[in-house]
């Protein structure tokens, strides 16, 4: 497998390396891949919890009265506060 890496990220992979917390780019990377792979699988852990509550407060019939354009507007006004 071949990867092409920007200059910027290079400089980073580097830098992290000077520090003295990687010994190479291969462990720097291999990190950088197990880390992503554990913020999927929380994202998807998080998903899925939410999604099961939706279904048990609709099965003992609680509906909410916001519509998916509300929830939609409401996320992206809380992720703009975050920025």
């Amino acid at each position: 497998m071949e990867i092409t890496i920007s200059p910027e990220l290079e400089e980073i992979i580097k830098s992290k390396i000077a520090s003295g917390l990687y010994n190479n780019s291969d462990e720097f990377i291999r990190e950088a891949i197990l880390s992503a792979s554990e913020r999927d699988l929380v994202k998807y852990v998080k998903l899925n919890k939410e999604v099961s509550r939706g279904m048990e407060e609709a099965n003992a019939g609680e509906f909410s009265k916001r519509t998916v354009q509300d929830i939609i507007e409401a996320n992206e006004q809380n992720l703009t506060r975050d920025e």
